[in-house]
């Protein structure tokens, strides 16, 4: 199998083009990020074939680098998967070689779009692992919305503002230098219930992004 095909890095910021050129660097697009992420969602590949609006052959073919996806392709399995376009050209694959899959430096994390409200980067170089490690920076009044459910274990700190976690039956009010740790197959929800951004880090296994 051959090398990947360069393309370049890109952004949203552009309006009038699907995406435009972030800078002159050009990263390889990897298709492992995307089975990766993928996988974290739980998705199977017709399940995004379906979201996004492409053949299970195709993307199957994108995940294994035999093809590079069109910029509208990879701009229509972002939007399936949620996030930005970027999330397959950064992380922690940029830097030196010998920190590839061990550093994300704070200018490459990868930004995660949720809901409207607040951001989530992550902190983790990859997916792949057992283990993700994830900012979330919530504007004031911000919910995830209804409790919801997964697989594995969080635990977290608050490391600004003020945030309400329920967890079952049980809420609590957490503010800067608290933390919380529980499984995750319980029914949970998060809310910032301050008037400034409150920003917690998260720490999940098995990843679940």
């Amino acid at each position: 199998m051959g090398e990947p095909e360069k393309l370049v890095a890109p952004t949203e910021r552009n309006s009038n083009h699907a995406f435009a050129q972030e800078s002159s660097d050009a990263f390889t697009f990897d298709g492992s990020e995307l089975r990766a992420l993928r996988k974290a969602r739980s998705l199977s590949l017709t399940e995004l074939a379906e979201r996004s609006d492409l053949s299970v052959g195709h993307l199957s073919q994108i995940e294994r680098n035999i093809s590079t996806p069109s910029v509208k392709a990879l701009g229509s399995i972002a939007r399936a998967l949620g996030v930005t376009v970027a999330w397959f050209f950064s992380g922690g694959n940029l830097g030196p070689p010998n920190e590839k899959g061990i550093v994300v430096r704070k200018d490459n994390r990868r930004r995660i779009i949720f809901r409207e409200g607040f951001v989530d980067y992550l902190l983790s170089p990859t997916l792949e692992g057992s283990l993700e490690l994830i900012l979330s920076h919530f504007e004031p009044g911000a919910s995830t919305g209804e409790k919801y459910v997964h697989r594995g274990e969080e635990g977290g700190l608050v490391m600004k503002g003020k945030i309400e976690i329920t967890v079952g039956e049980r809420s609590f009010i957490l503010e800067e230098g608290d933390s919380f740790n529980f499984p995750s197959s319980e029914p949970h929800r998060y809310r910032n219930v301050s008037d400034v951004e409150t920003i917690v880090m998260y720490a999940i296994t098995p990843p679940s992004y």
